[in-house]
């Protein structure tokens, strides 16, 4: 088993998710990674949560580099027989975090303005993004997590229960495993006021209601990227 080289706590993270044209995405991921389908569809996901305790293996959290706000957006695919992410922006509140993560351009990582507010137990996500190297995106959103734990349908598993991503860099593929246990999922009440992430797709997906589900937290541990061969 090799060793971990990070570790961090996900808080209140909520997933959105779409299914959308396979064609529509096809061209946006690299040639060497297979569209991941579902009833077959592809799938859109946008998982927006906080980081508590980021730091390295070995290494006390960092102040001002161990906590941030993210919203990410994904879609659902494999590689050699074996299934995973593949990211089309990872967007924080941290400005240094955002630097560090995207030297030698390994990860889409972009600053954004996030914020996440509780009221009782009403959650309010709002990410926006405008810089002059991509399209302005928002997202906002609030739901009311359900109290009880679901057993999770073949569906909702299948979209969650994912353990590496690839990115590619020039000509090289690279794989990043990650562990962390099982979810517990909640269902959520509430709906999405604003979205206009992923603007590079075609489709309408965003007219449509999103399948939601809510996890209070997750300890994540991952390791040091693999080059595909």
């Amino acid at each position: 088993m090799r060793p971990w080289v990070m570790t961090q706590e996900w808080r209140d993270v909520l997933f959105l998710h779409w299914p959308v044209s396979a064609k529509d995405i096809r061209d946006h991921i690299p040639s060497e990674l297979k569209l991941d389908l579902y009833d077959n569809m592809a799938w859109l996901g946008l998982v927006s949560f906080q980081v508590k305790g980021n730091r390295p293996r070995l290494v006390p959290p960092i102040p001002g580099l161990s906590s941030y706000l993210e919203l990410n957006v994904r879609t659902y695919v494999s590689y050699k027989g074996k299934s995973g992410v593949f990211f089309f922006s990872l967007d924080a509140n941290n400005p240094v975090i955002v630097k560090l993560a995207t030297i030698g351009n390994f990860l889409p990582y972009r600053q954004a303005n996030i914020h996440l507010q509780k009221r009782n137990n009403i959650f309010s996500v709002s990410s926006k993004v405008s810089n002059a190297n991509s399209i302005p995106e928002t997202l906002i959103t609030s739901f009311e997590p359900m109290p009880e734990i679901m057993e999770g349908t073949s569906l909702e598993r299948w979209l969650t229960e994912r353990y590496c991503l690839w990115t590619k860099i020039n000509n090289d593929l690279y794989r990043v495993d990650i562990w962390h246990a099982p979810w517990k999922l909640q269902n959520v009440k509430g709906g999405v006021v604003e979205n206009s992430m992923a603007s590079f797709l075609k489709g309408d997906y965003q007219k449509n209601p999103p399948i939601a589900h809510y996890s209070k937290r997750k300890k994540v541990r991952s390791y040091l990227p693999i080059k595909e061969k």
